[in-house]
């Protein structure tokens, strides 16, 4: 959100300077006249940052992966591409929807501004949709009333933060028929409670050490993380309003530790 307010912020200077010089500055020089150097480089600029503007604010906008909540579907230093128009068009800085186009469906990877704090943006899997029940009871998912299917895919091992060692279990899980792989640590609990924190409409969710059951409100989103266990997701700060929605992403288009992801569509 920072990027996008600099960036804003250049085209109104670039723009503005060459709208001054073409209906006032350049008649005040004279044809002959040499353009001032801040004068040249704004006209240079404009048409770029405008053309840049428009694209990163209503089409695609890249992001990097920083953490490991989401492996093994995305790995830190991912770079990633996010579909901003899939869900709707929204005014750029406000992220206000202007026209509706389809709704998040469970399943999908998505990016949004992070309820408590919205100049960062995370990015997680769509679990609940609005009116949901979701239950995660010991590591398993159930979402109104029905668990959702797990299939063992045997381990999955991998360094945190080029120190840690970690071993998981690797399992496919399927989402109204969307398959996609999570990771869960049989070391860890399912949920630590001492992590869960007092977020707005935690009325609707009830926890104990086995279980966490949520029933996801009108226009909100139930978000978590493939890794399960590495996850801080909607478990422990609540749900994720439709005005904070970024878009979809869709594909990985460089990791310059892992060439080999380059071009990988995101599932």
């Amino acid at each position: 959100m920072t990027f996008a307010l600099i960036l804003f912020g250049l085209l109104v200077l670039t723009g503005a300077i060459w709208l001054l010089d073409r209906f006032w500055l350049r008649q005040q020089r004279g044809k002959t006249a040499k353009q001032p150097w801040w004068v040249e480089y704004s006209i240079s600029f404009f048409p770029v940052i405008l053309a840049v503007f428009v694209l990163r604010s209503f089409v695609l906008e890249p992001f990097k992966i920083p953490s490991g909540s989401m492996i093994p579907t995305l790995h830190v230093g991912d770079f990633i591409l996010v579909n901003r128009y899939t869900y709707g068009l929204r005014l750029p800085i406000v992220n206000r929807k202007i026209i509706e186009i389809n709704q998040p469906q469970r399943g999908d990877v998505m990016v949004f501004h992070y309820p408590v704090d919205p100049t960062v943006d995370y990015i997680k899997r769509v679990i609940g949709l609005p009116g949901d029940e979701i239950v995660y009871r010991d590591k398993r998912l159930w979402i109104n009333g029905k668990m959702q299917a797990t299939e063992r895919d045997g381990d999955y091992n991998y360094v945190e933060s080029g120190v840690n060692f970690l071993h998981t279990e690797r399992y496919n899980e399927n989402l109204d028929g969307r398959e996609h792989v999570i990771l869960v640590n049989p070391d860890r609990p399912p949920i630590h409670l001492n992590g869960v924190e007092r977020f707005l409409r935690y009325e609707q969710c009830r926890y104990s050490e086995r279980e966490m059951r949520c029933t996801v409100p009108a226009g909100h989103y139930f978000m978590m993380g493939d890794n399960r266990d590495n996850s801080r997701d909607s478990r422990y700060w609540g749900f994720v309003p439709d005005e904070l929605i970024v878009g979809k992403a869709f594909l990985i288009w460089m990791n310059l530790g892992e060439l080999k992801r380059i071009g990988l569509s995101i599932q």
